[in-house]
């Protein structure tokens, strides 16, 4: 009698083949003290996830209102701390409204598939994975446009056959670090009736005088045409993700929206964290400027050494090497000089494009940058010895 074949089989061999080919993950499970590394490998960009004001906000939450939201927003799920966090956020925003959700990943997924269900989406090539997923979710034509390119955007908008169409994009790219064209986008996707959709993942809480966002430092804040995403894991350092639009868009997302229909709340601890980091960045609106300002620091230094990168948007500081391996050795440099960086490899990033993602912080000094230049000036050398 013939074996039955193995349904394992496949996945074995596409696990060797990306061993060979440097592209396995691991996880390294982190401990309470650390282990002694500068980080600048997470997107702790103003260094609140330590901050105790978080913690203890988050720990008079859970006393409050226990550890779980017990069910979807539409059912037991939403609490006073979340309708106190959507009026904070859309006031700091400057938006209509704001609709909480359990993850920026979420955010984007509900954003996206939803107001660009039945429409043609138009996405950047750089967009981050959650966008290229919901796109797919969509079951909308899809039209992929090369990065940053706002001519071929209105291209695509105006050879549609559709009514409705959608343009998406982050505000500041998660890997290489730059910035949308957003003012020019806006006015293209206005010029073709497009509602406009930015993901401000990573701008919000870095980008413009109070970190309020990168639509808003471009004076679009404002404008009813333009839906906002956002996460509460990286400079509000807690946990969610949240949409900001129109009275009309947040409606759509809740009766319409599977992401947020079908989804657990976000725990009343995670609310009450990001609350408090809100709150801070009202408070210590100077925290922006100082990430922006050791990014540009992290750029030059590692240009003095003749590494590969660009001046930054925000506080992502990209170091291209080219192959996984050596990206892979680089960043196992760096750790061997006390600092953690980021190892972004493909799928991520495209072929021959592997790099170290460096990310700045508000809380880093002087003492820390004298460090990473020595880990950096190690990884230069090792770049001589391998070209």
């Amino acid at each position: 009698m013939n074996e039955s074949p193995d349904p394992l089989a496949r996945f074995r061999a596409a696990s060797a083949a990306r061993e060979a080919a440097g592209l396995r993950r691991t996880l390294r499970a982190r401990t309470p003290d650390g282990d002694g590394l500068i980080d600048l490998a997470s997107n702790d960009y103003l260094g609140l996830a330590g901050d105790a004001r978080l913690a203890e906000a988050a720990t008079a939450a859970v006393r409050t209102w226990g550890t779980g939201s017990t069910g979807s927003r539409l059912v037991t799920g939403s609490t006073a701390l979340h309708a106190a966090l959507e009026e904070r956020l859309r006031a700091f925003a400057q938006a209509e409204g704001a609709l909480v959700f359990s993850s920026g990943y979420l955010a984007n997924l509900a954003a996206v598939a939803t107001l660009g269900g039945n429409a043609l989406v138009v996405s950047d090539a750089g967009n981050h994975a959650s966008i290229v997923d919901a796109c797919r979710l969509s079951r909308s034509r899809v039209v992929v446009t090369p990065h940053r390119d706002v001519t071929a955007v209105e291209k695509a908008l105006a050879g549609r056959d559709t009514e409705h169409a959608v343009v998406v994009t982050d505000a500041v790219f998660s890997v290489d670090g730059d910035l949308a064209p957003l003012a020019d986008l806006h006015a293209a996707a206005v010029r073709q009736g497009a509602l406009l959709i930015v993901d401000e993942a990573h701008s919000i809480g870095v980008i413009g005088p109070r970190g309020q966002g990168a639509v808003h430092a471009a004076g679009l804040a404002g404008e009813p045409g333009i839906v906002r995403t956002v996460t509460l894991s990286k400079s509000l350092g807690s946990q969610g993700g949240a949409v900001l639009g129109a009275r009309e868009v947040i409606e759509t997302l809740m009766d319409t929206g599977r992401p947020f229909i079908f989804d657990t709340g976000l725990a009343p601890g995670c609310v009450a964290a990001a609350l408090a980091a809100v709150d801070i960045l009202h408070n210590q609106p100077e925290l922006p400027g100082y990430v922006r300002t050791t990014a540009r620091e992290l750029a030059s230094m590692a240009r003095e050494l003749g590494l590969e990168t660009h001046d930054p948007a925000g506080a992502v500081v990209p170091i291209v090497l080219g192959p996984p391996e050596t990206a892979l050795r680089a960043a196992v440099i760096c750790a061997e000089h006390g600092v953690r960086a980021g190892c972004f490899r493909p799928p991520s990033v495209p072929a021959g494009r592997s790099c170290l993602r460096l990310t700045a912080r508000a809380n880093l000094s002087s003492d820390d940058l004298a460090v990473i230049r020595g880990a950096l000036t190690a990884v230069a050398e090792m770049m001589k010895v391998t070209m």
